[in-house]
């Protein structure tokens, strides 16, 4: 009887101590989270690119919005990290492999995004992702981004995808690459990454 009460009294202890720091992050000044936010740094804004590549092809593409940046992830779903390589570099404008064609994306800057993964089934040729080039990622909304602007689809060409994000300027990115996963995050500020 006197295990269970020891037991019971910590219970209500640490309810009462967790409800008390509950009410008081709920009674900070509003803005004192994003002040206290330490933001990831040392990122830049030059060219970032891992000379390796994949024939398990691309499935989807999606973004979310963090408190320091934005992010894009592109979906390769069994690749293992070693064998993902990317390129991702600000352009001037972006070109379509293959054909040369321009396609516009809006934004301040653009990035290019080259995943060395085909958005195909390389025996076969069918499409793995729904992007049409020089349209809209599908299913990406980047309505009340900070840092995102547009995202279009380039194309896949001899087993790399490419895609142009526009972001609201130059600002400072990293890539992530993890098994299934290349990640690429565009910090909101300069002060954010630094």
């Amino acid at each position: 009887m006197r295990r269970s009460r020891t037991a019971w009294v910590a219970v209500v202890l640490a309810s009462t101590a967790l409800g008390t720091a509950t009410v008081a992050a709920d009674a900070a000044p509003a803005g004192t989270a994003a002040r206290s936010t330490q933001c990831p740094g040392g990122w830049g804004s030059l060219d970032k690119t891992r000379a390796t590549a994949t024939t398990t092809p691309v499935k989807n593409v999606r973004t979310g919005r963090h408190t320091c940046f934005d992010r894009m992830v592109v979906d390769v779903p069994g690749a293992r990290a070693g064998r993902l390589g990317h390129t991702v570099r600000y352009v001037d404008r972006l070109h379509q492999d293959g054909s040369g064609r321009p396609v516009p994306v809006a934004g301040g800057a653009v990035l290019e995004v080259r995943v060395a993964a085909p958005g195909y089934r390389p025996e076969t040729g069918s499409p793995t992702y729904p992007g049409r080039v020089g349209r809209p990622l599908p299913g990406v909304d980047l309505a009340g981004y900070r840092t995102f602007r547009d995202a279009r689809f380039a194309g896949s060409f001899e087993g790399e995808t490419q895609i142009g994000l526009g972001v609201r300027g130059r600002l400072p990115f990293r890539v992530l690459t993890l098994d299934g996963h290349v990640v690429v995050d565009v910090a909101h500020t300069w002060d954010a990454a630094r």
